[in-house]
């Protein structure tokens, strides 16, 4: 009990207060403020920088490199005014380096062309690029000094805070100076107890904050700018606790609703699997033992499968449905496309006709008698299982009994999409149980923090039979050989996909558009059938056309990359990918998992406009030396970083502001050691740790 009372700060009450007390903010301005966010001096104490400027000393003309950014100073030698398609200035300058540097401008003002008088002297911030007749800075933070102002530099690095707009950048770092003027001492500041975070070596909350909105100027540079600074560390680890405690409180408030218990002998399991024509891989009977533990309890089940493409997690899906249905309760399956909901529907009547379990179908096709004749089986209870897309969410879909809601690729859904299939099976007693799978693998980082709420499960043992697709990647020079290649893949009965990246010509980007390879091939390869499918084609010429490449009336498929979730063509058996150096890693492992899906050796090419960027050379790389899902997203989190993995989970889940899961994922398993502790030992502090990082925002973690 002596623990409990030793923490129990609570926040400071000078961090909730209004902004209208700083000078300078009325109605109008905290109302700009406010939508970004910013309501109290606490949101503006947490507003923290993107990046510093190094002020504090000079660098001649003459050392300025491409992509450098620095501080100089010159005398303007030239300037220009001209248009060419739209407003420009040029002023050139010059300084005792014998260096001369361009600074471009396409917005400004008549006062600033005076300004820039021949002689006079400049002093200006940016970053260096190489141009026309030198090096260049393209609208540069700058002004103009007096001819015998011996004007002092910085004593410190300037932040750069996140725009807010109608609020300019001067303004903002005025107003958050303000506030941290107002900053409390330690101890009203300080939630988490000094016990809890001794051994780190890192310093107070208050020192942290002072330090990253104001470093000194012995502070190490380099490890701000890699955001490893002892300052630094201390706020992401109070960034993460506030995540991590976000979603746990998400998963509690779950769990405490009432579950139907779907404990039973099983019987319809076993002859599924007794009926199924391959036998399970280890993983899949570990995965579904896990699945059968969580549905034999009384509380929601919320478990997340992942696996790559062809693992078998469809059916593990099927044999936790047959769990429910043994108990007389029914399944949904929600897929985000109708190409992947039909797949699903075809596997699972394949399984489960022969024990005379009723599946229906329910999509945007599915209309009039038809669509009604569904709606009154899904009511009635003699559909048992419901496979669809977004159709299966409409209000008109009223279900008898649902027990269980399987959702395929949920970061495809909408939040407010899920929770309404969730809500499908909730009757003020009890929810339905979730289980979400995706063909993503979820780097472990990603997999602790963003995903607490979840259980998670991995299928990582491809089935017996299937071989590794061998990989290689090709300078787009080399095309002409990859067509004669392919026209003697389809001579030797194999089918192929090439896929673009772009449907119509673009003049922003170097990238062939499939409308001109579909017509380009056609001509190529008189004697191979060719087909096109894109996103803007109607569903149903989509849908004909896979069908068709599937029945094996399509040779070669060329195809945007609507084609990443598809249909399972097993002789397919060669890839090409198209400005592959354009596609991130995740989606370049879920594409090429198209093929190899029979027993035939199957290709990837990957297909690159050089010259390649170090990024784009190290994601093909990763592409030719593995086909582990799992180690290619560790490396996608790596080279990306976490935004773009994530993609749409959860709505109102805002950006970190300090923390970055890649590069602090070291801190991870001490964050959650701390949240354990404070949510058995200090429950109201975790609370306030919460509110102090994430507010009111909504959390759909639930969903």
């Amino acid at each position: 009990m002596a623990r409990k009372s030793a923490v129990t700060p609570a926040l400071a009450p000078s961090g909730d207060a209004s902004l209208a007390m700083l000078a300078g903010v009325g109605p109008a301005v905290a109302a700009k403020l406010a939508a970004r966010g910013l309501s109290s001096l606490q949101d503006l104490w947490l507003h923290l920088p993107l990046r510093y400027e190094d002020r504090t000393r000079l660098t001649t003309i003459a050392q300025l490199q491409p992509g450098m950014a620095a501080q100089v100073e010159g005398r303007v030698s030239a300037v220009e005014r001209g248009f060419r398609g739209r407003p420009m200035l040029k002023v050139a300058i010059e300084d005792d380096s014998y260096g001369t540097l361009l600074l471009r401008f396409f917005h400004f003002r008549a006062q600033q062309v005076a300004q820039f008088a021949v002689g006079a002297r400049v002093r200006c911030y940016g970053t260096a690029k190489p141009g026309q007749l030198g090096l260049e800075i393209v609208h540069p933070s700058y002004r103009v000094l007096g001819s015998h102002e011996d004007d002092e530099l910085g004593d410190r690095l300037d932040p750069v805070y996140p725009a807010v707009e109608g609020v300019g950048p001067a303004t903002m770092r005025r107003f958050i100076g303000l506030a941290l003027d107002r900053l409390p001492d330690e101890a009203a500041l300080e939630l988490l107890p000094p016990d809890w975070l001794s051994g780190l070596g890192l310093p107070s909350l208050r020192a942290a904050l002072l330090t990253v909105h104001r470093p000194p100027p012995d502070a190490d540079l380099a490890a701000l700018a890699a955001g490893r600074h002892p300052a630094q560390r201390r706020l992401a680890i109070e960034e993460l606790l506030a995540h991590h405690l976000s979603l746990r409180r998400q998963r509690m408030a779950l769990q405490a609703h009432h579950a139907p218990s779907l404990r039973g002998q099983g019987a319809l399991v076993e002859r599924l699997r007794e009926s199924l024509p391959f036998r399970l891989t280890g993983a899949q009977q570990r995965v579904y033992e896990q699945i059968r533990k969580d549905l034999a309890k009384a509380h929601p089940m919320l478990r997340l499968v992942q696996g790559d493409v062809g693992s078998g997690k469809t059916v593990v899906a099927a044999m936790a449905a047959m769990l429910a249905v043994e108990r007389g309760k029914q399944v949904a399956l929600a897929a985000p496309t109708e190409l992947l909901a039909e797949q699903h529907l075809n596997n699972l009547r394949g399984w489960l006709d022969p024990l005379g379990v009723r599946t229906a179908w329910l999509a945007g096709k599915v209309t009039g008698k038809a669509r009604a004749k569904v709606l009154a089986e899904v009511a009635s209870g003699e559909a048992q299982v419901v496979v669809g897309t977004h159709a299966l969410m409409q209000d008109s879909v009223v279900f008898k009994d649902l027990a269980l809601a399987i959702v395929d690729e949920q970061h495809r859904f909408g939040v407010h999409q899920r929770l309404a299939l969730r809500d499908k099976g909730a009757d003020g007693r009890s929810v339905p149980h979730q289980l979400v799978m995706t063909a993503t693998p979820i780097p472990r980082t990603l997999a602790m923090s963003e995903y607490a709420d979840l259980d998670v499960s991995a299928i990582d043992e491809l089935p017996p039979g299937r071989t590794p697709v061998q990989t290689v990647a090709l300078n787009n020079d080399r095309r002409p050989d990859l067509i004669q290649r392919i026209a003697v893949a389809c001579a030797e009965g194999q089918q192929v996909y090439w896929v673009c990246t772009l449907i119509e010509e673009s003049e922003e980007l170097d990238a062939t558009p499939a409308q001109a390879t579909f017509e380009s091939l056609q001509a190529l390869l008189p004697g191979v059938r060719v087909g096109l499918v894109h996103g803007r084609l109607k569903a149903s010429e989509k849908l004909a056309t896979m069908v068709a490449f599937k029945a094996g009336e399509i040779d070669l498929l060329v195809a945007t990359t609507v084609i990443e979730v598809g249909v399972d063509v097993p002789n397919a058996s060669l890839m090409i990918i198209e400005n592959a150096e354009r596609l991130g890693l995740a989606q370049l492992h879920q594409l090429r998992g198209r093929v190899g899906r029979g027993s035939a050796v199957s290709r990837c090419v990957l297909l690159y406009q050089a010259p390649l960027s170090n990024m784009a050379r190290a994601r093909l790389e990763t592409m030719r030396q593995t086909n582990d899902g799992f180690l290619i997203a560790e490396k996608d989190l790596e080279l990306r970083g976490p935004g773009e993995l994530l993609g749409t989970r959860q709505t109102g889940l805002a950006a970190f502001r300090m923390a970055d899961l890649a590069r602090d994922a070291d801190l991870l398993p001490g964050v959650h050691a701390l949240a354990e502790r404070l949510l058995a030992e200090a429950p109201a502090v975790a609370d306030t740790v919460v509110r102090r990082w994430i507010g009111s925002a909504v959390r759909y973690a639930a969903a």
